[in-house]
């Protein structure tokens, strides 16, 4: 299946030539009847010679109305350039052919309409010109047909020709990822909320949940057709009719994008390479405001230049759009930029979800130009190095890549070196990845950090891996994969909450140990009621903890290690003979007050050595 959109000036016989080819007219708005101008999207379609059937998308001519030919020419196959063979060349069949130049539109024919009404040698001329209008654009050496709607002449060789050029022209890709760009949403009685676009990137089928992208909104697809026929299933490059249930047609405007599986998200700022028309009236300046097209929106946005302050007429320059609404838009989307109802320029999306960059910063324009012209594997390495670390899935979202020949070249460039998986599972979806440098950078950070904290705390056994991982900030799922592949490394020890250098022992100095000497002694004096007063550095209480000679069970009591085991085996002992303990019983054990036994066994409940029953605790 294949799109066919027509282009060229008002009044040269586009709807005519349209229901001539198809039967169909076009204009089904009542005031393009009775104005006899279209003004609006129309559709149709036929079956060529040889059997291909191709949707027509009929546009405006008139330049009140070219934001709703942008909003039709997005997705086409094949550009039916229509020429009137009275009037020639004129303005909008420039601007249209510039338009489809702009979005890479590459195949295309022209058709020169009435040719009924005038001599040979006048249509010589006017194929003369077109052919000089078209040096130098994208339908550069197209073929041209001459034709009459009213006597039928040359519709067959337009056919034939239309059909040659689609048999060489690719199916659209399938890459799983499908996204329909709407251009009508209306109601039907009986059926409901019905949307129309170009689909695109993948598959959608009867039953399928969506999304409107730039809404937000969820819906699920009752049922699809093309042409006025049921499908089951919809191919890519197909124009398709979805019946939506859960949501409202007034819900859904033209400009957003319906899409599968939560993968597209909306953007306000894309990098784009952008090129200025020869006959744009003046030069773009930095900052100015200008009407963005992508696919079928139609948006305000700043201009940002990112390498000059200003774009000349014929210049190409790279540029941040900043939106002042989301668009739904992917790598190597094409954009049209508008202002004064004039055609100023557009260019390719290179990055759909852009940061703020320094301008005239030359590491950031090389970064862009890998991303257009570079290699799979560069553009997988740039798009890693905007947000590490990458998930599997968003890069080749974001990268717009197949996933399958994405995940061949990652498995090669972490075989060389390039890339870091985390973790050992095999590339796919949830799989995190890092550039070699970024990685670096990472295992750079973590070090640091601990080097850093070990200094601040000497006495300290460790850092928490919370404070590590709020200064990496990261989520806590990347945080624990990351850990081992860092122990690994040799950067740190995990030690059940901490974290250490792995060359960390804590120390002391000399008056510090006779300090932790002399309050263990106080401890050791009354085992089972030590002083709670007994004042000591909380670091050097620390420090006794980590080398596990004292155990802390309340903010101020705290016993010898020793004395803390005797206590838990007479414990033990006690519940086991006589099957639960209180305690008044703890503290008649260990001749000691309420004081020191009550917070002792809360201390044993926390530790998951006895539950508490009622005033009781029994062994666990």
């Amino acid at each position: 299946m294949y799109v066919v959109g027509t282009a060229g000036h008002v009044d040269h016989g586009k709807s005519t030539l349209v229901e001539a080819l198809t039967g169909i007219d076009p204009d089904r708005l009542r005031e393009e009847k009775a104005r006899g101008m279209t003004i609006d999207l129309g559709f149709a379609w036929l079956t060529l010679p040889g059997g291909n059937e191709v949707s027509i998308v009929d546009v405006p001519g008139h330049e009140r109305f070219v934001n709703n030919m942008l909003a039709g020419v997005g997705g086409i196959d094949l550009a039916l350039l229509v020429v009137a063979a009275d009037e020639s060349v004129m303005p909008q069949t420039r601007e249209h052919l510039a338009i489809l130049d702009l979005l890479g539109v590459g195949r295309g024919l022209v058709a020169i309409t009435k040719s009924d009404l005038v001599e040979e040698d006048w249509l010589t001329l006017v194929e003369s010109e077109i052919e000089d209008v078209l040096a130098g654009t994208t339908l550069d050496g197209a073929p041209i047909v001459a034709v009459s709607a009213m006597t039928g002449d040359g519709l067959p060789e337009l056919k034939e020709l239309m059909a040659r050029l689609l048999e060489e022209t690719p199916s659209k890709p399938d890459l799983g990822r499908p996204r329909l760009p709407v251009d009508r949403s209306f109601t039907m009685a009986g059926f409901g909320t019905v949307v129309t676009g170009t689909l695109i990137d993948g598959r959608l089928a009867v039953g399928e949940s969506v999304e409107l992208v730039v809404s937000g909104r969820k819906a699920r697809v009752r049922g699809l057709q093309t042409h006025r026929t049921k499908l089951e299933e919809a191919l890519p490059g197909t124009r398709v009719a979805a019946n939506l249930s859960g949501v409202a047609h007034e819900e859904v405007s033209r400009g957003d994008v319906m899409a599968t599986g939560g993968w597209l998200t909306p953007a306000t700022a894309l990098d784009v390479r952008l090129r200025v028309l020869d006959d744009a009236p003046h030069p773009l300046r930095h900052n100015m405001f200008v009407t963005v097209h992508s696919g079928s929106s139609e948006v305000i946005g700043r201009l940002r230049l990112l390498d000059s302050q200003t774009a000349v007429p014929g210049a190409t320059a790279w540029a941040q759009l900043k939106l002042n609404t989301p668009v739904a838009v992917v790598k190597g989307d094409h954009v049209v930029i508008r202002s004064n109802q004039t055609t100023l320029g557009g260019g390719e999306v290179a990055d759909p979800h852009a940061r703020r960059h320094r301008r005239n910063h030359r590491p950031i324009l090389q970064r862009l130009d890998s991303m257009l012209e570079g290699s799979s594997r560069e553009v997988l390495l740039r798009t890693i190095e905007s947000s590490e670390p990458a998930e599997f899935q968003a890069l080749i979202n974001r990268a717009n890549l197949e996933p399958e020949a994405a995940a061949a070249d990652l498995r090669e460039m972490a075989e060389e070196g390039e890339v870091v998986f985390v973790g050992s599972r095999a590339i796919g979806p949830g799989v995190l990845i890092y550039t070699s440098a970024g990685w670096e950078e990472t295992v750079g950070n973590a070090a640091d950090f601990l080097d850093a904290y070990h200094r601040r705390y000497p006495l300290r056994t460790g850092a928490p891996k919370e404070e590590l991982r709020s200064r990496l900030r990261m989520s806590p799922q990347t945080f624990n994969d990351i850990l081992p592949m860092l122990e690994a490394r040799g950067t740190l020890v995990e030690e059940g909450t901490l974290i250490r250098s792995s060359g960390h022992e804590p120390t002391a100095t000399e008056e510090q140990r006779a300090a932790i000497d002399d309050y263990v002694r106080q401890l050791e004096a009354d085992p089972f009621s030590p002083p709670t007063d007994a004042a000591l550095d909380p670091e050097l209480l620390n420090l006794l903890e980590g080398e596990n000679r004292v155990v802390r069970v309340s903010d101020t009591i705290v016993f010898t290690t020793s004395a803390y085991e005797r206590m838990v085996s007479s414990i033990r002992t006690y519940l086991e003979e006589n099957g639960e303990i209180t305690v008044a019983d703890v503290r008649d054990m260990f001749g000691a007050s309420r004081k020191y036994a009550l917070p002792l066994m809360d201390y044993l409940d926390h530790q998951r050595v006895t539950r508490r029953i009622g005033d009781a605790r029994v062994l666990r």
